[in-house]
């Protein structure tokens, strides 16, 4: 099988963890057995990070050779550099990113990086995001675009645009899946701690995924386990042996690790299913119900007043 490339365009001022959280999903998925081939490149032969760390020598975008099922990498940069003439000058760069958008390479940017494309007219009339905090500056500075907010990342033909730093992880291991299948993807997950895998649909800001902030193995199984069976009924009996606790042992730890008691965890997993559930059109309220493990109709009204 031919590699498909997975091409970094670094741009002066780049936020390193907007870089490094995509690139260790791929240099991950290379070691396990994935025909990657990361390459990176930029415009210019100074270039320091938004910390002020110095890049050695990086070749020229126009060095590289791509093809139509490779993908473009746009990690964020410091936004005030973005704007400066010095990369809005760049009209080569620029014709470079509208060309390889026409021969439909995937391009991807993270956080600000939203910005390049931005000014490359490339996100003109499509939906897209950038973090949060810059949404409603991307919307002044390109009124022409279709921004969504409190998104993790979106989609719109073969342009990716996600929000900041660790939604890059997000949108770089639903292309893993895409290309190398869930179970594949899962693994790479597994590998880099992420315990929990993101849509691109779930907002910024998670109501549960807050509560994963710890490193007892014992409790993220149990946490895994709801979120993956929230439609089945769980007792606190069978949540303390995944655990491989006793049932006393198990609540208190719970609540010291995730700072709320199982019952409100397991409401907030239940919650988040239920939104996502109400945005397909298809699914009677009976079937959401039984999806999230209630019994009647009644019950999911009673916590969809509280959504």
């Amino acid at each position: 099988m031919a590699s498909q490339k997975i091409v970094f365009l670094i741009l002066p001022e780049v936020h390193l963890l907007d870089l490094g959280g995509p690139e260790q999903v791929f240099l991950e998925a290379i070691g396990y057995g994935a025909p990657f081939e990361i390459e990176y490149c930029t415009y210019t032969k100074e270039l320091r990070s938004s910390g002020g760390l110095t890049f050695g020598h990086i070749k020229h975008f126009s060095e590289v050779a791509i093809k139509p099922e490779d993908y473009i990498f746009i990690p964020g940069p410091n936004v005030r550099s973005i704007h400066d003439y010095k990369f809005t000058s760049q009209t080569e760069l620029l014709d470079w990113l509208r060309r390889c958008h026409r021969e439909n390479i995937t391009l991807c940017s993270v956080c600000s990086g939203a910005f390049a494309l931005a000014y490359a007219g490339l996100l003109d009339y499509k939906k897209c995001t950038t973090h949060f905090k810059r949404t409603a500056e991307l919307k002044r500075y390109f009124p022409k675009l279709d921004v969504q907010e409190n998104v993790l990342f979106v989609e719109d033909g073969n342009i990716i645009t996600s929000a900041g730093i660790a939604s890059g992880i997000d949108m770089a291991l639903y292309i893993l899946e895409r290309i190398q299948g869930s179970h594949f993807a899962h693994k790479v997950a597994r590998e880099m701690v992420i315990y929990t895998r993101r849509t691109g649909s779930q907002p910024q800001k998670s109501s549960y995924l807050d509560y994963r902030n710890h490193i007892h193995s014992g409790i993220h199984k149990v946490q895994d386990y709801l979120s993956e069976n929230i439609h089945k009924k769980s007792s606190v009996g069978h949540l303390a042996e995944i655990a491989c606790m006793s049932e006393r042992n198990f609540t208190r730890i719970f609540k010291k690790e995730a700072g709320i008691t199982v019952n409100e965890y397991t409401t907030l997993v239940r919650k988040e299913k239920i939104k996502l559930l109400l945005k397909n059109p298809d699914l009677s309220r009976v079937q959401i119900a039984r999806a999230v493990g209630l019994n009647s109709d009644r019950q999911l009204s009673r916590i969809m007043h509280s959504i």
